[in-house]
């Protein structure tokens, strides 16, 4: 991904925003709930998003860390689970705050 724990961060949240909104369409165009492709559907998607997270999350940490540059691949990593971590809180907090209902 980057280089940068801010792009990591809103980049994961923006893959999180995209799932809940084709989530809520998918789930006022679904007619049967009981169906089979429910659960199937739940959990490639659970797979998908461990995938698409660990890339947003791990990958150029590895890389770097790979490439010698040790402290500067933790770095990334705690920086981009730290800004995202604070992106989680806020909208934590809106949610609590009923600021979009």
């Amino acid at each position: 991904m980057s280089k940068n724990p801010i792009v990591n961060s809103f980049a994961a949240s923006a893959y999180i925003i995209l799932l809940v909104l084709m989530m809520n369409l998918g789930g006022k165009m679904a007619e049967d709930g009981d169906s089979l492709i429910a659960p199937i559907a739940a959990i490639s998607l659970f797979t998908l998003s461990a995938a698409v997270m660990g890339y947003l999350f791990c990958f150029q940490p590895i890389q770097l860390y790979l490439d010698g540059k040790k402290k500067q691949g933790i770095k990334l990593f705690l920086n981009t689970v730290e800004i995202f971590g604070g992106i989680t809180v806020l909208i934590l907090l809106l949610t609590f705050l009923r600021v979009f209902s």
